[in-house]
């Protein structure tokens, strides 16, 4: 048995099959009222495989929809706009909910979910065991985080464009010394040094990735460091840097941990440099991640809100321009798909591969929806003297 057949297995309660129940009453209700119907007509209709599926997502909402998909009691042929419509009709706020999910919204609330000793869970429990099916989706500089498609025709040149927007948001110039804080694969490391000619520190919670950023960065002038972003010693050994860069990472953070990293990160940064946070965003203030990407995906993750973010600038931070760009995200979301799609030489009837398939397309489903964003987020220390121009 599989890592996530084992989770699979025991987070999944076991229901009776009936042919009709009250539960499936109340889920075929429910749908009706975003237009969806049980074997409908249209491509975002849900086609059920196991009774089983009704009682499951009345009694836990987002987890239970998502389990019973990688078990493969349900099937759609268009995820992305079912996810849509689920999440502009907020539907999850209307089902039941069972007493793991307000055990876990407990916790979050009562515990640091993202402290030092756990923050290398979503290293080791995600990012670690999938690295293959990140290999299988990315573009040509392995990036884990939205493209920028102002000016794109694919994915790869969407996300050089958003290496690049960076670059010059931040105005990245020969010989600048930058920090990266969750480097991933290291491509925007490779992107500035290649492109900008600067030095870059890149630092990752994720042993593999680490190894893998130290592979693609050869024989640059960057530097990769395995380690947490409170382990300021460990990273800082040279002095302050011009530039401080975050792309994808600050949803690892966790909102009891947000003014710590904006401290760190002013720390890390010269009197008159530039920090850009490239970021997803939640239009409302969270104390917890959704139950299923929790479990599966992003351990202890969480959506920052623009009031969370502007509380823990305060006095550190003049926030210089806020770039808002998140449809974006749907559409690299959609290619990371067909490229999982083509490239995946593993089984497809077990539960990782419709895991994965969730994850890409229920994501890409929030995100068309408008239900939550990318924000980009220009932030100086003492202001840029004579004000600073946006660019896009």
């Amino acid at each position: 048995m599989s890592y996530y057949d084992r989770k699979l297995d025991s987070g999944t309660a076991t229901f009776p099959v009936g042919r009709s129940s009250s539960a499936e009453r109340a889920i075929r209700t429910l749908i009706t009222e975003i237009g969806v119907e049980i074997d409908g007509p249209n491509p975002w209709d849900i086609r059920v495989n196991d009774p089983r599926f009704y009682r499951r997502v009345l009694a836990d909402g987002s987890l239970g929809l998502g389990e019973t998909y990688m078990q493969g009691w349900w099937d759609c042929d268009d995820l992305v706009e079912l996810i849509a419509r689920i999440a502009r009709a907020d539907l999850e706020s209307r089902l039941m909910t069972s007493w793991r999910l307000v055990w876990e919204g407990l916790k979050a609330r009562a515990f640091n979910l993202q402290s030092p000793r756990r923050a290398p869970i979503v290293g080791r429990d995600h990012y670690d065991r999938t690295i293959e099916a990140y290999r299988c989706m990315t573009d040509k500089w392995v990036t884990l985080s939205c493209g920028y498609w102002k000016d794109a025709t694919n994915l790869d040149e969407a996300q050089e464009g958003k290496l690049d927007l960076i670059c010059r948001k931040i105005g990245l110039r020969e010989r600048d010394r930058v920090l990266d804080i969750g480097c991933g694969f290291g491509s925007f490391a490779r992107f500035a040094a290649t492109r900008y000619g600067c030095t870059v520190v890149g630092i990752n919670i994720s042993p593999q990735q680490a190894s893998e950023a130290r592979a693609l960065c050869e024989g640059l002038p960057v530097e990769i460091v395995n380690c947490d972003y409170r382990d300021h010693d460990a990273y800082v050994t040279a002095g302050a840097f011009d530039k401080v860069v975050s792309a994808g990472m600050f949803e690892h953070v966790g909102y009891k941990n947000y003014r710590t990293y904006f401290e760190t990160a002013h720390r890390a940064l010269k009197p008159d440099g530039c920090f850009l946070l490239h970021t997803g965003g939640s239009s409302v203030s969270l104390v917890r991640n959704d139950a299923w990407f929790d479990r599966y995906i992003f351990a202890n993750g969480l959506l920052p809100s623009i009031r969370q973010i502007g509380g823990a600038i305060e006095g550190l931070f003049v926030m210089e321009d806020w770039h808002n760009f998140g449809h974006d995200y749907y559409r690299t979301l959609k290619a990371w798909h067909e490229n999982f799609e083509r490239r995946w030489t593993g089984p497809r009837d077990e539960p990782f591969y419709r895991m994965w398939e969730y994850y890409l397309l229920a994501c890409a489903g929030w995100f068309k929806a408008r239900y939550v964003q990318l924000w980009h987020v220009v932030l100086s220390k003492g202001g840029v003297a004579g004000g600073y121009v946006s660019v896009r």
